[in-house]
């Protein structure tokens, strides 16, 4: 095995997942700062009222959703949990998740789901 040289990134293998169940998991533990799950929250909240905009005034609302959840949503993870995006290496469940945990904090559910999960 070749050693590691000085200033050389350490690159670790992506996490594989056989359920979207230890994926949740994982995801979770990838937002466990109060403003990591804010700012995804606004993002998310945001993609519905570009929803709602598109419907009542012009599809181009549409194009506004994913750039400003993306963007707040990465901002972040880059700047405040200090990590990279699980959707980088798992799109869809990444999509499903957010939207989970978004609702899980709508209804005031997510401290027991971390809980329950040990985060």
């Amino acid at each position: 095995m070749a050693e590691l040289q000085k200033g050389q990134p350490v690159h670790k293998p992506r996490p594989s997942f056989h359920s979207f169940q230890e994926f949740w998991v994982f995801y979770l533990s990838q937002h466990s700062k109060p403003k990591t799950r804010f700012w995804h929250f606004i993002g998310t909240s945001l993609v519905f009222l570009f929803i709602f905009l598109a419907i009542w005034k012009h599809p181009l609302f549409l194009l506004a959703a994913p750039v400003t959840a993306y963007g707040l949503a990465w901002y972040s993870h880059f700047f405040i949990e200090g990590n990279k995006p699980a959707t980088f290496g798992h799109p869809f469940w990444s999509l499903i998740a957010d939207f989970k945990m978004y609702f899980l904090t709508l209804f005031g559910q997510l401290p027991k789901e971390l809980k329950k999960h040990g985060l």
